[in-house]
């Protein structure tokens, strides 16, 4: 699986934007597809995923209402809706797939095998 991510930009807090994964060379099916960002000096952090067959999502608490993750089955994308941006949004924020992820390592940046290239989101305040 090849991951490309794209969408990110620079934006006003409040603003949104949306990212998407998009897979080549193999489907999204069977898969649990992540986003996950870094930010300068910190350590890279979930921030949504959703298992592709079930649409089954989860998110980390500071996005909580703010984002959305979502399928694309007929473009074999994962796109997460980013609304409501905060400075503190700022981060390259890298899409993540895997077979074997299960509930409790959907968070665990070392359960996915699979990585795109990463896109810089910039909210300035």
């Amino acid at each position: 699986v090849q991951l490309q991510a794209s969408g990110g930009g620079l934006v006003q807090a409040g603003g949104s934007l949306r990212l998407s994964c998009a897979s080549s060379g193999d489907t999204f099916s069977g898969h649990v597809v992540g986003w996950f960002r870094q930010a300068p000096g910190k350590e890279r952090e979930f921030v949504a995923g959703i298992r592709w067959n079930s649409r089954i999502t989860s998110y980390e608490d500071s996005v909580k209402g703010r984002f959305t993750i979502s399928r694309d089955s007929a473009k074999n994308t994962v796109d997460l809706q980013m609304n409501s941006l905060k400075p503190e949004d700022t981060a390259v924020y890298y899409c993540a797939a895997d077979r074997n992820v299960i509930s409790s390592t959907i968070r665990d940046s070392r359960a996915y095998d699979y990585w795109g290239q990463g896109t810089l989101v910039t909210v300035s305040s």
